[in-house]
């Protein structure tokens, strides 16, 4: 006999309220039942990624090594082999020899991702990440509302934009410098 709750999250703005979803299974059903199976795929785009981040710290590999041999920047190749990017058929042809990668696993690395590497988190716990998050917490409306003085109304691409990073020497520790270029895209009257 199998009895199920249901699930539900409730937010108002003074209270959250959580219920969880629980199956209860009768030991019975376990013993003269089969369960169903569940379909799971043998191979998806973020077991490519694992396998390529494995092969990288099995081979102490560095990014701007690999992206020399992609021919990318260092920027675009990380995102790209973290499941981010497309690659064409010639830069997935050498990140198969560099991750000894099988063809279907090749074949992963050409097809359009889901972009966005938060996932289901709401909140990112990884504190580089979670810092980024933060800034944009912190100054994502002035960011906003400087964009929107200096060029109008639209927002800044992540589609036609590049990304460097660099080491910055500093009297008091080594800073990051992070240059984020995206092309302006207006709203369009119609």
């Amino acid at each position: 006999m199998m009895h199920s709750l249901g699930a539900a999250i409730f937010v108002t703005s003074l209270t959250v309220v959580f219920v969880f979803n629980v199956d209860l299974v009768n030991a019975d059903d376990v013993c003269h039942k089969t369960l169903p199976a569940r379909n799971v795929p043998t191979m998806d785009r973020s077991r490519v990624t694992q396998k390529i981040l494995s092969a990288k710290v099995k081979n102490e590999m560095k990014w701007s090594e690999i992206a020399a041999k992609i021919g990318r920047s260092k920027e675009w190749t990380t995102a790209a082999l973290l499941g981010q990017m497309t690659l064409s058929r010639e830069q997935a042809s050498i990140a198969k020899e560099l991750f000894d990668l099988t063809d279907e696993e090749t074949a992963w690395l050409q097809i359009v991702p889901f972009k966005g590497s938060f996932g289901s988190t709401p909140v990112p716990s990884d504190p580089l990440i979670y810092r980024w998050y933060e800034m944009i917490n912190v100054y994502g409306t002035t960011i906003k509302e400087l964009i929107h003085e200096e060029f109008g109304d639209g927002i800044m691409s992540a589609i036609d934009f590049s990304m460097k990073i660099d080491r910055e020497q500093h009297p008091k520790g080594d800073r990051v410098n992070v240059v984020l270029s995206g092309k302006f895209l207006p709203y369009k009257d119609y």
